[in-house]
């Protein structure tokens, strides 16, 4: 009866820890599953859109951490757009800023717009939601390399 009664308990507990691993990313507003399945296959080597607020995270800590290995990727990345404008290059520059599960470690990405897009002409508001594919690739500024995204399209969502 008491080998019974500790295999019982062993199972009980093996269920509240499975149970407590499970990952509710819809406390956090986040869906970790897109529900426009046509964009599933188009392209897109890495779409931070479908990962788990934790997981996208990990991936944009990893992409600024080994910059070289996603060169020429095409990824797909969904936040809150910010510009800013560099006296000393005159150049207008665009990031996105993706929120982490925690709103406590968010990064940005920095991204270009294609010669077939303009700022102003086709720029959405500071802090507005929005969804980009882009290239990732790099260039030199000041004697620094800098890594972005080369967008063709910003989707606002």
């Amino acid at each position: 009866m008491k080998r019974q009664t500790m295999l019982l308990l062993a199972l009980l507990i093996i269920c509240i820890i499975v149970t407590g691993c499970v990952n509710d990313d819809a406390q956090y507003g986040v869906a970790s599953v897109r529900s426009d399945t046509a964009q599933a296959n188009d392209g897109v080597d890495v779409d931070l859109t479908v990962l788990s607020a934790t997981m996208v995270y990990a991936e944009v800590f990893n992409i600024m951490s080994n910059p070289d290995d996603y060169l020429g990727k095409t990824i797909r990345a969904a936040g809150l757009y910010y510009s800013a404008f560099y006296d000393v290059t005159g150049v207008y520059y665009h990031f996105i800023y993706i929120e982490d599960a925690a709103a406590c470690c968010s990064q940005g990405l920095e991204f270009m717009l294609s010669d077939e897009l303009s700022y102003p002409d086709y720029s959405p508001l500071t802090q507005t939601r929005i969804e980009i594919v882009g290239v990732f690739d790099s260039y030199i500024e000041e004697s620094k390399t800098y890594h972005y995204l080369i967008v063709d399209d910003i989707v606002i969502i």
